[in-house]
């Protein structure tokens, strides 16, 4: 027999594992094991806890829900907690669960509902007279995410509801990402150079976790109520499928599929009938959830640690194959990350051909044990891109070879950085044909160097006709080299060039955003500008005099060192430098009475009818006033244009001053700080 000691030890190391495993599919929304490993290893701690109980501990996986919620949101506590299905992999433990339900009931024959088990993240949505008050997403079941702000933008959740609704009502459902929007996005990523998302299901977590609520209206999420909450002056319907029918009736979308019925044989023909019909929907499933339908029987069973007894989540088996690994690819993206693939020898998975699948990064690579030649376990579900689950180590020949990271670019030759609090390693070079279109972009925004007339198509038709190959060439370009373009008439190639001209007087700071660098944003390029008079003197800073810049730390430091350390950067320094663009500034002590701002700190959010937001941003710090990106205890205006989001929300939490558009214009007038 096995020593308790060592099945302690046991059920201890699962529990670490399943936490770290929590944790990266919770709040990071990157896991690195598949759904069936991380079953598997619940199944397993489940077995060692039932065998022996006194091994459950408080913070036991198996005693909770999800993880934690992200520190980047407020926070809301469920009244009513927000539990996780129990799962059955076999018609012998759905069966199983049934004589337990009849039992517990003293009864023969329980009404069932049958719904699909939409592949998500789980939300409660709270509306009081019928409007929506707040969202928040399951965290640790018992406290969550306030993403209120975000679920606004998703279409499918009504911001109020038809007919007569209850003073107080709160619903659960599942928030997701359709396929044909999950591939969008991916193919978006990909022509950036970014690496593709995994599956819908965290690609959906992330955009609804983004802190700018623009990102989630751009990725068409979608909404399924699946349940009834906590409801507050209204006695809904005792039936679990008749409640849905009501919340259809005041405007949730509620899945047309849902079906009753009354034995477990038919359950389990309901979920025979869409393991076969699942690749059809245009959503991802990963089985079906079968529920008591009787609400009084539900409150009659209760709960059973973290999970209710009344329903039960009947899952799919993963769709796997078994194919050789023959190489290991790099894909170099936008950032300049670069990011392995695997490319296979072509294998039937799921009904469809795969040739290759997602790597992490490195320590993906390294925590599976992979080497080129393995015999690797393959895993899709339905249209999700398919991912190594691992090595069949029995079929090695030791012929295998491990992955070698390159150490420079594979596309431009650049030694490669890796900085040591980070995962992937990067090419500095951003003139790196692999990151020189996006880069092209970003510097004749109007945030950057503000290149009228020059938008993403004019980009890249110029990088096509080889008329750039690197940001300086823009100040090289001739007229009558514009004029040979098609769709390039006299008047747009006139505007053209006059407006490289004129981005050439564009002051310090917004050359050293325009340039790129990993991790300068504007608010960066700023504080860079604040310290050093010329770009020449910030190419030659340490990264301890970096440091010494209060907003400046490390990484920061390190990644623009590390940009100027680059030949080729240097190269561009000096031909823009030849081309006369301005990289020097003169500073003179500024007076009292020309800074009225001076200690003032100011927050923007929406958009502003008179002025670009870059422009308004300049103009607070001409007067002394500094800006940040979040409104905290320490900000002293929030000036709300249209459409304003959660930094207004934000601000009336804190008491914060709000100035709307009109009032900030009058200030910037009168030149004086806010009364």
């Amino acid at each position: 027999m096995v020593e308790t000691s060592t099945i302690a030890q046991q059920a201890a190391d699962l529990r670490r594992e399943i936490n770290y495993h929590n944790y990266r599919y919770y709040a990071l929304d990157d896991p690195v094991i598949s759904d069936a490993e991380y079953d598997r290893l619940m199944q397993e701690l489940r077995r060692l806890e039932e065998a022996q109980p006194e091994l459950v501990t408080a913070d036991s996986p198996t005693q909770r829900v999800g993880a934690a919620p992200a520190s980047g949101f407020s926070q809301i506590q469920h009244n009513i907690p927000l539990l996780s299905l129990a799962n059955a992999f076999s018609l012998e433990a759905l069966q199983a669960w049934h004589r337990r339900v009849t039992t517990l009931l003293n009864t023969q024959e329980v009404p069932l509902t049958c719904e699909l088990k939409i592949d998500g993240l789980a939300i409660s949505l709270v509306y009081e007279n019928g409007v929506l008050a707040w969202g928040a997403t399951r965290g640790d079941g018992i406290v969550g995410e306030d993403v209120t702000q975000n679920l606004r933008t998703v279409r499918s959740v009504p911001l109020t509801l038809q007919g007569d609704p209850p003073p107080y009502l709160e619903v659960r459902g599942e928030i997701y990402m359709p396929i044909a929007s999950f591939r969008k996005l991916n193919e978006e990523r990909l022509e950036r150079g970014e690496p593709a998302f995994v599956n819908p299901r965290n690609s959906a977590a992330g955009s609804l976790r983004q802190l700018d609520p623009r990102i989630t209206a751009s990725r068409n999420l979608q909404i399924w109520i699946y349940t009834l909450g906590e409801v507050r002056g209204y006695t809904p319907p005792q039936s679990h499928y008749e409640s849905l029918e009501w919340l259809q009736s005041l405007g949730f979308r509620v899945n047309p599929n849902n079906w009753q019925c009354r034995t477990v044989s038919q359950a389990h023909e309901y979920y025979l009938k869409w393991q076969e019909l699942r690749h059809t929907l245009p959503y991802q499933m990963d089985g079906v959830v079968i529920k008591v339908d009787s609400i009084q029987a539900q409150e009659d069973l209760g709960v059973a640690g973290r999970e209710p007894r009344w329903a039960i989540a009947f899952k799919y088996p993963p769709e796997q194959a078994v194919t050789r690994l023959l190489d290991i690819g790099i894909n170099v993206g936008r950032t300049g990350s670069l990011n392995p693939y695997a490319i296979l020898e072509p294998v039937v998975v799921g009904g469809a051909t795969v040739k290759q699948a997602t790597l992490h990064n490195e320590e993906d690579i390294e925590r599976k044990g992979l080497r080129i030649g393995d015999w690797v376990t393959i895993e899709r579900a339905g249209e999700v891109i398919p991912h190594i689950v691992g090595p069949v180590m029995a079929r090695r020949t030791g012929q295998e070879r491990p992955f070698v990271v390159p150490e420079r670019c594979p596309v431009c030759d650049t030694p490669v950085v890796k900085p040591e609090d980070e995962v992937m390693r990067r090419c500095p070079n951003t003139s790196c044909p692999a990151q020189f279109a996006e880069l092209l972009k970003h510097f004749v925004s109007k945030g950057a160097m503000d290149v009228d007339g020059l938008g993403e198509k004019w980009c890249e038709t110029f990088i096509a006709q080889g008329l750039v190959k690197d940001v300086a060439d823009l100040y090289y370009i001739q007229k009558e080299q514009l004029l040979q373009l098609d769709r390039m008439g006299d008047k747009l190639a006139s505007k053209i060039m006059a407006s490289i001209a004129a981005s050439k007087e564009r002051p310090l700071c917004r050359l050293i955003f325009a340039l790129g660098i990993f991790h300068v944003g504007s608010e960066i390029a700023d504080l860079l500008a604040g310290r050093f008079n010329s770009l020449d003197e910030l190419a030659n800073a340490s990264p301890e005099q970096l440091t010494e810049i209060p907003g400046i730390g490390p990484k920061i430091a390190d990644s623009v060192a590390a940009y100027f350390q680059v030949p080729h950067n240097r190269q561009v320094m000096q031909r823009l430098r030849d081309a006369k663009v301005q990289m020097e500034q003169e500073y003179r002590q500024a007076s009292s009475a020309e800074l009225p701002w001076q200690g003032l700190t100011f927050v923007i959010t929406g958009a502003l009818s008179t002025m670009p937001r870059r422009e308004a941003e300049d103009r607070i710090k001409a007067k002394g006033g500094a800006v940040t990106s979040s409104v905290t205890r320490k900000t002293s205006y929030l000036v709300a244009g249209e459409s304003p989001g959660s930094k207004l929300d934000a601000a009336v939490r804190l008491n914060t001053p709000v100035l709307d558009e009109t009032k900030f214009l009058e200030m910037l007038i009168a030149g004086k700080p806010p009364s």
